[in-house]
């Protein structure tokens, strides 16, 4: 038996998983590691706590496992995207990474439309955007000059993982689209873009397909972490494109659903499809010669932990009497509420919105609120808001020609029954979990067992390692009713939209 590691490097930790090849979890650890936030919009992390992270943690997974290291056929990374690592010519890092969430780069986008243009987005396949990483170079050319000089080197997260294991400075293409500065149609570094951005295309190291081999374990690795000299690590992927893997979207018509803090709706596509508007990202995916698109919804499961921090201390009372998740009576609670919930509609934007209205202005609201309502009308109606504001991201693209037929559905809001039995009924079609919940570890776990040779190619590794679990069908009756609601529910954003800037201003 063959087993392949997945590594998924991510904000607030390191997740390291062992797998068979068949993708069962043999054994796994996690190690966190804190966030830096110098001042009101910056959000930083430090590099050596990825490395020191990555190394611990591998090391007990193989202490835990009690396998030979030598049986472990290869390695697959996935990471949170868009962070800036910044090393010198000795591969020293710089500085501190300016990480995804990071949004002190308005300035910088404001220069990239006036250099670029349209170039941007046509190129790209993204309009510039504050968190991806361009952005942030462009930032510390501008701010700390004195850094920039110095620097040999960009890489992201996981890459700098790559960078300690192997001695290998490598990229590949699902994550390097979230730079800016791929030609995401071609698959590889845009040199027009670089050129027009003043940035030195040398600084960039070379881009793989996510499958590909990029490097082996160094000697040194080895002894750090108990794996064999030599091992292979192929490209990885991104987080989004690695958890793609972990739920089995990889063909065209498949796609998933991530109710976590925020919302994620993401579909396989043959084609790189661009929306005009900037409403939904597009990436080359994991899977080679194919690409993905992805739409936001940025406070999902944050409205509903919202909710319950403010107004269900009850529940959480209740909850622990009995020994259960406070969710769980959550649900039930919501679930005795007609779809509708009697007339009471709430908008998901407490941190402003990204898919379809992109604006930071947007707040969240509660619409038709009256005298016979409750607590739980107003949970219920939570929980169709996240569910309206995700049925928005696809519409959008089916707009743009994704036809969506296979849905899985992940993140902490997966586990409610009723969430998927909205999901179902407002997407039209099957909503499921899969048996692993390891989703971006297994992603990165699945491309390395390509990479190794144990499957020829990542569609056939996926049907081998991700199989499903809970299966939602969609009932005519309910997505009749839940449509009329959805109507007016995409009524009331642009009613409100200029109100919403008035009230930025107050």
């Amino acid at each position: 038996m063959k087993y392949l590691l997945g590594i998924d490097c991510g904000t607030s930790g390191t997740k390291t998983v062992l797998f068979d090849e068949r993708g069962n979890t043999i054994a796994s650890a996690s190690a966190g590691y804190p966030l830096y936030q110098v001042q009101n919009g910056y959000a930083e992390q430090e590099p050596t706590d990825w490395k020191n992270a990555m190394l611990q943690t591998v090391s007990q997974v193989i202490a835990k496992s009690g396998i030979d290291s030598a049986n472990i056929a290869g390695i697959g990374l996935s990471g949170q995207m868009h962070g800036l690592v910044m090393l010198d010519g000795d591969g020293n890092v710089l500085r501190r990474s300016i990480i995804w969430c990071d949004q002190r780069t308005a300035k910088q986008v404001e220069k990239m439309n006036s250099l670029a243009g349209d170039k941007i987005a046509q190129i790209s396949a993204n309009p510039a955007l504050t968190g991806w990483t361009a952005a942030k170079i462009l930032w510390v050319m501008d701010n700390e000059p004195h850094i920039f000089e110095k620097c040999r080197h960009i890489l992201l997260p996981k890459d700098y993982l790559r960078y300690v294991l192997t001695g290998e400075l490598a990229a590949e293409v699902s994550d390097a689209s979230g730079m800016q500065l791929l030609d995401v149609k071609n698959r590889c570094w845009s040199g027009e873009l670089c050129q027009i951005l003043g940035i030195d295309k040398d600084l960039l190291a070379p881009v793989y397909e996510s499958c590909e081999v990029t490097g082996r374990v160094t000697k040194q690795a080895a002894e750090l972490t108990g794996l064999k000299e030599g091992t292979i690590v192929v490209g990885g992927a991104g987080d989004n494109a690695a958890a793609a893997l972990g739920t089995g979207v990889c063909r065209q018509g498949r796609a998933f659903t991530t109710i976590g803090t925020s919302g994620v709706v993401f579909a396989h596509t043959d084609k790189p499809l661009i929306d005009p508007a900037g409403r939904i990202h597009t990436c080359c995916a994991a899977v080679p010669g194919s690409w993905h698109v992805m739409g936001v919804t940025q406070a999902a499961g944050l409205s509903l932990r919202w909710f319950r921090d403010n107004f269900c201390g009850a529940e959480k009372e209740a909850a622990a009497q009995l020994g259960i998740d406070e969710y769980e009576l959550m649900n039930r609670e919501a679930q005795s509420v007609p779809i509708g919930s009697e007339r009471l509609l709430y908008l998901p934007y407490l941190m402003g919105e990204r898919t379809p209205h992109l604006d930071a202005n947007a707040r969240g609201v509660f619409f038709g609120l009256s005298a016979l309502h409750t607590k739980k009308h107003m949970l219920r109606a939570v929980m169709e808001g996240v569910a309206f504001s995700l049925r928005d991201c696809v519409d959008i693209f089916k707009s743009t020609g994704v036809d969506i037929s296979d849905m899985a559905a992940c993140g902490g809001g997966a586990a409610s029954p009723l969430w998927r039995s909205m999901l179902a009924d407002l997407y039209s079609c099957e909503v499921k979990t899969v048996s692993s919940s390891e989703g971006p570890a297994l992603g990165a776990a699945i491309l390395a067992s390509v990479g190794a040779g144990i499957y020829p190619s990542v569609e056939q590794a996926c049907d081998a390692a991700v199989r499903p679990d809970k299966v939602c069908a969609p009932d005519s009756e309910r997505a009749a009713a839940y449509e009329k609601v959805y109507a007016l529910y995409k009524k009331l954003y642009p009613s409100l939209r200029q109100h919403f800037a008035e009230l930025a201003q107050l």
